[in-house]
């Protein structure tokens, strides 16, 4: 027993012993390591990486936000003012049309062209020391030149000899006054000339706008709503040319700029059913006045010009139709007149609106027309410029084409 216990402590001895020679050969080796050079940079040890479930910090005690109220990156006003706010349409200017009286009387210089051939030309001709007949032929061509007509013209010669062989009429002002009075007999003062734009019936008076494409159609429909603005009337437009696209929005831009209102369909539709909306729309506002932009028809499309004709026959379910404008290109001459006798034809037309008159020599086209439909000219146009419309007054017309 006493054997074994000493084995022990022998082992126990060396054991320890071995130990501490372990441990002394590692001090010894670490101070015998070399300092670390002085620039050698120095290596901070990484924090330390958060455990799961670990709190980052400490939750701050403020409400939760939506998705909705955090603003994006950048953002620094509040969510609500980020947001534009919807501009407010432009108000739209109304014109104010000057009156239509007297209205030729101002525009009377657009007639040059025709007074240079026509009235000038014929006072001219009547100043020569003899009328002889090779001057009394120049004056026939003169007049026929300028689109009178052959049976007009053989008139007014005439009775231009006749009056100048009586009278002895020899000086410039006794021509002058000559010529105006004959001039005045051919224009026809007695027409009547008025607009029927005003119904003595609930409805409002509906005017019918007819002529082929090119003659200034839709531009006259929406002169001839400020014509009657300015005369103190209220007015809807019909924008029953549904055929091309632009007349709709041409239409109007007419209406809005005097506050007319304006009923058009889907492009290409039923130009009657316009026409009938347009109708019932002015019954509906208590309008004076219905006008009606009927498509510019080819006056050789004889299917085109059947439903012409059927477009007044639908507006007339509401009523008469008051009046029915024909539409000419004054620089057309003796074409218009083969336009005027096809319409004349599928509508009765009750007046004629000369265009462009202030851009050709041929205002005796005035009279041409005037005994082809025997119906009066009740407007002209005399340029482009918005109140460039006017009543037709024969006496100004004539005072224009001869000058002072």
């Amino acid at each position: 027993m006493e054997i074994v216990i000493l084995v022990v402590v022998i082992a126990v001895v060396v054991i320890l012993g071995a130990g501490g020679l372990v441990i002394g050969s590692r001090r010894k080796n670490k101070q015998q390591l070399p300092p670390p050079p002085p620039s050698a940079p120095t290596i901070t040890k990484p924090p330390a990486e958060p455990h799961v479930g670990d709190e980052a910090e400490t939750p701050r005690a403020e409400p939760r936000r939506t998705i909705e109220e955090v603003p994006l990156p950048g953002a620094t006003a509040a969510p609500d003012t980020l947001e534009k706010a919807p501009q407010a349409p432009e108000p739209v200017v109304i014109d104010q049309p000057e009156p239509s009286a007297g209205r030729l009387i101002r525009l009377r210089s657009r007639l040059s062209r025709s007074q240079n051939s026509l009235g000038k030309g014929l006072l001219v001709l009547l100043s020569r020391e003899r009328l002889d007949e090779q001057t009394w032929e120049e004056i026939e061509d003169t007049l026929i030149t300028a689109d009178v007509g052959v049976t007009p013209t053989q008139e007014l010669v005439g009775r231009l000899r006749t009056r100048v062989k009586v009278l002895g009429t020899r000086t410039p002002d006794e021509l002058r006054t000559l010529l105006r009075e004959e001039l005045i007999t051919l224009v026809d003062p007695t027409f009547d000339r008025s607009l029927r734009t005003e119904s003595d019936r609930d409805s409002p008076a509906v005017v019918l706008v007819v002529g082929v494409n090119g003659t200034g159609k839709t531009t006259t429909t929406g002169k001839l709503a400020r014509v009657l603005v300015a005369d103190g009337r209220s007015v809807v437009l019909g924008a029953a040319d549904t055929f091309r696209a632009a007349a709709a929005d041409q239409l109007q831009t007419w209406g809005e700029r005097v506050g007319a209102r304006t009923v058009r369909g889907p492009e290409g539709g039923d130009p009657a059913s316009v026409a009938f909306d347009a109708v019932k729309e002015g019954i509906a506002a208590g309008a004076d006045t219905v006008l009606i932009d009927t498509a510019g028809r080819l006056h050789t499309k004889t299917g085109l010009m059947d439903e012409l004709g059927k477009v007044k026959r639908v507006v007339e379910k509401h009523g008469p139709v008051d009046e029915v404008l024909l539409v000419l290109d004054a620089t057309t001459g003796q074409n218009g007149l083969v336009q005027a006798r096809v319409f004349a034809e599928v509508v009765a037309i009750t007046g004629i609106v000369l265009t462009k008159l202030d851009g050709t020599a041929k205002g005796g086209i005035v009279v041409a027309v005037q005994r082809e439909l025997g119906v009066p000219v009740k407007l002209v146009g005399l340029g482009e410029g918005a109140d460039d419309l006017a009543p037709f007054e024969p006496e100004a017309f004539v005072d224009a084409l001869i000058g002072e």
